[in-house]
């Protein structure tokens, strides 16, 4: 009967209901799933929408980390040996559906579940190179060629099926954050996507597949003029 029971289990169906030591939770945008020093208690599993994680140091300002979508796991630490806080703020962009799975009930299956495990694996050595290559685009590249990267990511080019091409709301601020510049410069980079046919964007962006050549190809003509006019106001 439990070897039944054991085959019979499906890491799809344990993702997409609600269970023992799990539960469906729904967030509007800016709400989060858990803030910075909360108990590590629970993992979630992003079904639908997009989510990002941000940190605050201690004088106060905020920096985005990383952007989830869906099929994302997210406050994975609480696997660690030894349960602490939050080291950050996972917040919903817009409206969410999530898995909460219960620290318990996740170490069970980890566990128990082999298929599942095989699942969780990949999604961390996936994140792992992502990482991976945040560092090095931070190290390496340009703050243009680094925005044209964050757009690209947020319009999910490279997964699996068609892109999402409107990317959700975010304000230039927060892509400043991201990439590590100010808000001044993702302006005129943004203004510069669209002259040349990478973006659009009237109230929310569109990402063309031709931004990819930025990133792929540094096809960007004038390298020279990436800096943005200095103003000359008196």
């Amino acid at each position: 009967m439990s070897d039944a029971n054991h085959t019979a289990f499906s890491p799809a169906v344990f993702l997409a209901n609600a269970g023992l030591g799990r539960r469906i939770v729904e967030l509007e945008p800016k709400e989060t799933f858990f803030c910075q020093g909360d108990p590590t208690d629970s993992v979630f599993y992003l079904q639908k929408g997009r989510a990002k994680v941000t940190v605050v140091s201690r004088n106060g300002k905020e920096a985005t980390i990383t952007l989830l979508s869906s099929g994302d796991f997210v406050g994975e630490e609480c696997l660690a040996a030894v349960a602490g806080l939050r080291l950050a703020t996972a917040t919903a962009i817009n409206n969410c559906t999530a898995l909460k799975i219960k620290r318990e009930e996740m170490v069970r299956v980890m566990h128990d579940e082999p298929a599942f495990v095989d699942i969780f694996l990949k999604f961390l050595l996936a994140r792992s190179m992502r990482t991976q290559a945040d560092l090095i685009d931070q190290l390496f590249n340009s703050s243009e060629k680094r925005l044209a990267r964050i757009l690209l990511i947020m319009a999910e080019f490279g997964k699996p099926g068609e892109p999402e091409t409107f990317i959700p709301p975010i304000t230039q601020e927060t892509l400043a954050d991201m990439i590590g510049t100010t808000r001044s410069r993702v302006s005129f980079f943004m203004n510069r996507f669209r002259k040349l046919g990478f973006i659009d964007y009237n109230g929310r962006i569109q990402v063309h597949k031709s931004l990819l050549n930025v990133v792929l190809l540094d096809q960007l003509p004038e390298h020279n003029s990436e800096q943005p006019p200095i103003s000359t106001t008196s």
